[in-house]
């Protein structure tokens, strides 16, 4: 469930003044509309810089995601935007990261985005893991599985973001080739199977056009493709149907409903391989 979004105005005066302390006095804010769990997203602008803000109510149920990016922050390097201050005062907590340039990225058929989706995943698949409190891959699927045995096939010792949306990855056409890419939104952040990040992204693939073969060959652009033996991505497949069905029937708009489509595509392309 989305949480709800509040402009920056709302916020109580004594956090946007602890904001201003960082920022200084702030010349323009532009409300995200993108996104489902911070309150607060906002790019800002000031006579010092700009910053894109996330923030949550100390108090409210999804608090921990806020924490978990704050924590993770430090250890991302190149494949997210840097964490500049956090603000915690007036019951908020408030995160001020360097705003990126550039665009969502396109994962349709023949996009040129997609090649620095993949150098970006090898990137994140040579970040090192950081010794920070992270759920494993295998207990967020554990109730998803077709089998308690397939769990083996998740389990592993790296970084993973695991929400895989076109809309948490931002392209710079104006940076290198092959280093245009960051990732953004990091409250799923998961310690797993190198290759699951590869596989959450088949699923946005096909949502967004491909046919799983093509799918499948965006993701063995990445190296730790090909560390998945075939029977566990089977199974990674079949445990997402299963979270997507579950997720469209609590919650069935059109965004849902594509995604469980694209799911399900994939594991029958994979049983009937």
């Amino acid at each position: 469930m989305a949480t709800t979004r509040i402009g920056l105005d709302r916020l109580p005066t004594a956090a946007r003044a602890a904001v201003e302390q960082h920022t200084g006095p702030l010349l323009t804010v532009a409300e995200a509309t993108e996104g489902f769990n911070s309150e607060i997203a906002s790019r800002v602008t000031s006579a010092t810089g700009t910053w894109h803000i996330k923030g949550l109510r100390t108090d409210h149920p999804r608090a921990w995601a806020q924490r978990r990016e704050a924590a993770i922050a430090p250890f991302l390097t190149g494949v997210a935007p840097a964490l500049r201050w956090r603000v915690e005062t007036a019951g908020w907590d408030l995160l001020g990261f360097d705003a990126l340039e550039g665009h969502h990225a396109d994962f349709t058929p023949g996009s040129p985005d997609l090649q620095e989706v993949a150098a970006l995943l090898c990137r994140l698949a040579g970040t090192p893991r950081p010794d920070i409190e992270l759920r494993h891959a295998e207990q967020r699927l554990e109730r998803y599985a077709a089998h308690p045995d397939d769990l083996r096939f998740f389990a592993g010792d790296r970084l993973l973001h695991t929400d895989l949306n076109n809309t948490n990855v931002l392209v710079d056409d104006r940076a290198p080739q092959g280093d245009r890419a960051r990732l953004v939104d990091w409250a799923w952040a998961t310690r797993g199977a190198a290759w699951l990040d590869a596989g959450y992204w088949v699923i946005w693939l096909i949502a967004s056009g491909h046919t799983p073969a093509s799918a499948e060959r965006r993701a063995a652009e990445t190296p730790a493709w090909h560390t998945a033996p075939a029977e566990g991505i089977t199974a990674f497949a079949a445990a997402n149907r299963n979270v997507w069905d579950e997720i469209s029937t609590a919650d069935p708009d059109a965004w849902t409903l594509r995604l469980a489509a694209a799911a399900a595509t994939w594991h029958d392309h994979r049983e009937a391989a």
